[in-house]
């Protein structure tokens, strides 16, 4: 940070603090939806999300579905409730990104209905005296028992929303019993009942919501200087920058626009590379305070775009570069809600506004564990235009590498089809298990004569030609493969073909699952290959055979798994086939894009001197190998990505 004008630290060990604090006042039986609007109150939503989820969130609270987007394409998986009211033309989104939108009338909640292709779930919002979003108090009743009629949706939510809770116990009162009114009249209890903000956490109780919402509190800023003397926040952001020029001044003398500012005798002062662009606001003009060698100094004149000037004229020992802190901790001058009140300003406006243009660092129990870059809004777009988003992909890669030609490598054959192919249905795997265990079997009735054996096999065992010929002898092969997986339809296919060619067509097709490659030598039967079982969820699905024009189609398929599309699932297949003995190799594929993948090749004591050719593509070309004489295991980290055509041969 010794190059930096400016940062933000974010000390999630204090985050935590707070939300232990908070937690005080929770019941043990309540759950708790961590507010992450707005990049977390400027505080870095991801990082917060994360940090958030670690301690006990069971929700986040987003305000809108690009916020929700976002976390999504960050990993974020646990359910995210958007607080605001959705636009029609966003529906699509929220369903794409199993986002949980609030609903505030029966016309959005029916529009809702009609788009998704599986229940969806929502929260209603009740004004019970906010004046904002949400149903009037006066329908809620008549409203919500319509929208329970609508088939496609779930209820799984009801909340509104505390106007005053910090510090109008009367109307906190009034609207708490107004909600309560409302739920003791409904005839069903939704899963989740919410309406307590931070504050309402610690000045009203009730004994009917099982869930809260942890907004400004937990980033340790008081919404009430009542509340100091409940509870103990430590704020969680931290600005800072460093004095790029010191002057002087006489009586008489103006600094800064306008002149605001004349100086009443001779004076020394800053000059800070931060303004109202870097969100220090421009009311802090002659008002805002700083922490310099651990003095308040006085901000003088006006706050300009880019610089302000400070007061250091009681400050002996002080150098160009020397580190001052402008919002944080260190002082209770300096705290967020002190700042504000020094212009009647808001504590919420000046934590989304804050470091702008500043690096973030997250510390953790003293030490970096993390940052984010300057300019560092992260946004998932929707509406850039192919062609800018290509050249904003391939300059990324070109500027990480240094090297133009291997970025145009990477982006051609790795990437284009991801993000430039978008008509192709891109999917990817997660926790990808393959098992395949041989053992000793009689000669199999089904094969005819051959000189080469099979032919290769996708995600499945296969066998390299060979021109010995093979004896009438196989190894019995039990394969079990599972991954986790979004569901695309109700049902999908296992193909099997003898063909190259038509192979490829399901490779192009998003319902098929598991591939094979059989020798032509091999006639199609149903005993060629037994698909012994197949599950979703633990769900056994039920699995027909179709054998025609050169495929064997098993479709696999259940009533069940519409309920199931949209969402990422676990898939289990097992298969039971034959492998020739007198073959030297068996190879395993990835053929889509995974995270995680673990190959094990069982072999006891039907071979010796088995050892494993891994060929992986990704950030980690060297798998872990491990072996116990009777088996050997390939597998990659968890979180680790694999790109396809990835894979590993077993040789013996």
């Amino acid at each position: 940070m010794k190059e930096e004008r400016s940062w933000t630290e974010i000390n999630l060990s204090n985050f935590e603090n707070n939300l232990n604090e908070l937690k005080k006042f929770i019941s043990p039986n309540v759950n708790f939806m961590q507010i992450v609007k707005a990049d977390a109150y400027g505080h870095g939503a991801f990082e917060i999300s994360k940090k958030a989820i670690q301690c006990g969130a069971s929700f986040l609270g987003v305000a809108n579905v690009q916020e929700g987007m976002l976390l999504r394409y960050q990993g974020i998986k646990i359910p995210i409730l958007i607080l605001s009211p959705s636009m029609e033309n966003e529906i699509n989104l929220i369903i794409e990104n199993n986002l949980i939108p609030a609903v505030s009338s029966f016309d959005f909640a029916q529009k809702l209905a009609q788009t998704s292709p599986f229940k969806i779930k929502v929260h209603i919002n009740i004004d019970t005296g906010m004046g904002r979003s949400g149903i009037s108090y006066a329908r809620a009743i008549e409203e919500i028992n319509k929208i329970r009629e609508i088939k496609n949706l779930e209820i799984e939510g009801i909340f509104s929303h505390f106007s005053s809770a910090e510090n109008d116990e009367e109307y906190t009162n009034k609207q708490s019993y107004k909600f309560n009114k409302i739920l003791s009249e409904l005839d069903f209890k939704p899963k989740y009942v919410h309406i307590a903000n931070s504050s309402g956490i610690i000045t009203s109780q009730n004994n009917y919501a099982n869930l809260v919402r942890l907004g400004l509190l937990s980033y340790g800023v008081y919404t009430d200087d009542s509340l100091k003397k409940k509870i103990n926040l430590k704020p969680v952001m931290t600005f800072k920058s460093r004095i790029t020029q010191i002057k002087t001044v006489e009586k008489g003398e103006s600094i800064g626009y306008n002149r605001t500012y004349i100086t009443k005798h001779p004076l020394k002062y800053a000059i800070l590379p931060v303004g109202y662009a870097d969100g220090y606001d421009f009311m802090l003009s002659n008002k805002g305070k700083v922490l310099m060698k651990e003095t308040l100094c006085d901000v003088i004149g006006k706050v300009s775009m880019d610089m302000i000037a400070v007061d250091i004229t009681e400050l002996a020992e002080i150098s160009v570069g020397d580190e001052v802190i402008l919002l944080g901790d260190a002082h209770d001058s300096i705290r967020a809600e002190s700042l504000t009140s020094l212009y009647s300003g808001s504590s919420y406006e000046i934590l989304c506004q804050i470091g702008r243009r500043a690096k973030r660092y997250y510390k953790e129990n003293g030490k970096i564990i993390a940052s984010s870059p300057l300019l560092r809004r992260d946004f998932v777009s929707t509406d850039y235009s192919d062609d800018k988003l290509n050249t904003i992909i391939e300059t990324a890669i070109e500027q990480r590498l240094q090297s133009k030609e291997i970025s145009n490598l990477i982006y051609s054959d790795v990437l284009k089809r991801f993000f430039v192919e978008h008509d192709k249905d891109i999917s990817y795997r997660r926790n990808f298990v393959h098992t395949i265990e041989f053992k000793d079997s009689a000669p199999s009735p089904f094969i005819r004569g051959n000189k080469r054996g099979f032919k290769d096999s996708i995600e499945s065992p296969f066998i390299r030609g060979n021109k010995r010929g093979l004896k009438n002898s196989y190894y019995l092969t039990n394969t079990t493969l599972t991954f986790s997986k979004q569901l695309k339809n109700d049902y999908f296919n296992i193909a099997c073909t003898k063909n190259e060619k038509l192979l490829e067509k399901y490779f192009l097709r998003n319902d098929v699952e598991y591939r094979w490659l059989l020798d032509n030598n091999f006639d199609l039967k149903a005993n060629v290959f037994d698909v012994t079982s197949v599950k979703v969820n633990n769900i056994e699905l039920y699995h027909e055979m179709k054998i025609s024009e050169g495929c064997i189609e098993i479709r696999c398929y259940h009533p069940q798994l519409k309920n199931l599309i949209g969402k990422e699932v676990e898939f289990s297949i097992s298969t039971q086939t034959y492998y020739p003995k007198d073959s030297h190799q068996v190879s395993v594929y990835l053929i889509e894009l995974t995270q995680g993948a673990k190959i094990t090749f069982i072999f006891g004591d039907v071979l010796q001197n088995v050892e494993a050719v891994p060929i992986f593509s990704g950030r980690s070309k060297f798998p872990q190998i491990s072996s116990d004489g009777k088996s050997i295991t390939i597998s990659s980290k968890k979180d680790e990505w694999v790109f396809p055509i990835s894979g590993v041969v077993f040789v013996y």
